[in-house]
């Protein structure tokens, strides 16, 4: 009786053992697979996004910048009670992913209009502004296929649609004003006109960082909202380490 107790006890130890070991490797393969579905993801945002960008062979690695420059500033204002909540490193990470979405609309614009060196005439411009608006179509379609919600699609959503929206209500496309911006897009509007100042178009000459902020800090409270402000200066050393690095 002793020895079938102890034999009875070695196979359920050992099957126990067994069913251990088999979790540990499906939980391992589940973190592999759920990795490798991120890397994909992240694949396919930065090409979709590089889309828009091929068609103005000027910009370079405005994408690489600009999502580095939100998420700087999205660090720095995580540090602030009023946004520590709502901007966990998860969030912030989605901000990253979904920043180089911003000008995907742009792929609907004509290249009569959105390669044209000299100044837009006000129908141009009008036609030029559409790019939030088809950017905005774009990404519910790609929501709608998913068939599910995705805070990477919501938050690419929110900037596509909202980075040209000022601080003061004389952005567009809606002239939304102060919070009923979403965050991520206040983010983005500092980003994007900080990369442009700094950057060589055929229309100007690269601006240098103290150039720039001059400009951006014009803005303060009618473009771009005080506390993304004051995270710009605060993290200004970042910004030019960003400039540099990621330099066309």
């Amino acid at each position: 009786m002793l020895r079938a107790r102890v034999k009875t006890h070695l196979q359920n130890k050992r099957s126990k053992d067994l069913l251990l070991n088999q979790n540990v490797r499906l939980e391992r393969e589940v973190v592999k697979r759920s990795h490798d579905v991120d890397k994909m993801q992240d694949a396919v945002v930065f090409a979709l996004a590089s889309l828009a960008e091929t068609r103005d062979p000027e910009t370079g690695n405005h994408l690489i910048r600009t999502q580095h420059y939100v998420k700087v500033l999205a660090e720095q204002l995580a540090k602030e009670a009023d946004y520590q909540a709502y901007l966990s490193p998860k969030m912030i990470d989605t901000f990253f992913k979904a920043a180089p979405l911003h000008d995907i609309g742009k792929v609907g614009i004509v290249d009569s209009i959105l390669l044209k060196p000299g100044s837009l005439t006000k129908d141009e411009f009008q036609i030029m502004k559409s790019h939030p608006v088809l950017g905005l179509h774009a990404l519910e379609k790609a929501e709608q296929l998913s068939g599910a919600h995705n805070d990477l699609i919501t938050v690419a959503k929110e900037i596509a649609y909202g980075h040209h929206e000022k601080w003061d209500g004389s952005g567009y496309p809606n002239g939304l004003s102060g919070s009923d911006i979403p965050l991520s897009a206040r983010l983005m509007a500092l980003a994007d006109v900080y990369d442009a100042l700094r950057c060589r178009r055929v229309y100007k000459e690269p601006m240098s960082h103290f150039e720039a902020k001059a400009i951006i800090m014009d803005g303060n409270g009618t473009h771009f909202d005080p506390k993304v402000i004051e995270a710009f200066l605060s993290q200004e050393d970042l910004f030019i380490k960003i400039a540099d690095e990621f330099k066309d």
